[in-house]
């Protein structure tokens, strides 16, 4: 029977730092564009201009959340493209939907 040898970074036994300065900082990254929502929310009246910045902001938190919680910020460009590309068209299609479908009630 083969015996298998593992590298590992650390002793066996001994334990691996805390990562806990990645994490952090992906917190506080996320609390301020949350709180930049919330500021927006409250202080610009409902319009278009809001909605936008909304979308905006939301997606910035999209790619961010994707960048770091599911790895795609450390892969390959095409990778990367790979998943957004198809994204951004649902994207599209759901907004060009909604448009025409809001627009079959003023034919009426």
């Amino acid at each position: 029977m083969a015996e298998h040898t593992y590298h590992h970074e650390h002793e066996q036994g001994e334990i691996a730092p805390p990562q806990t300065k990645g994490i952090w900082r992906t917190f506080y990254i996320l609390s301020a564009i949350t709180a930049l929502e919330f500021l927006i929310a409250f202080t610009i009246p409902a319009g278009t201009l809001k909605i936008a910045i909304f979308i905006g902001l939301t997606i910035v938190k999209a790619f961010y959340i994707v960048g770091e919680f599911m790895h795609l910020k450390h892969e390959v460009k095409t990778l990367i493209w790979s998943v957004l590309l198809p994204c951004i068209f649902v994207v599209w299609l759901l907004l060009a939907l909604l448009m025409e479908g809001g627009s079959i009630f003023q034919l009426r």
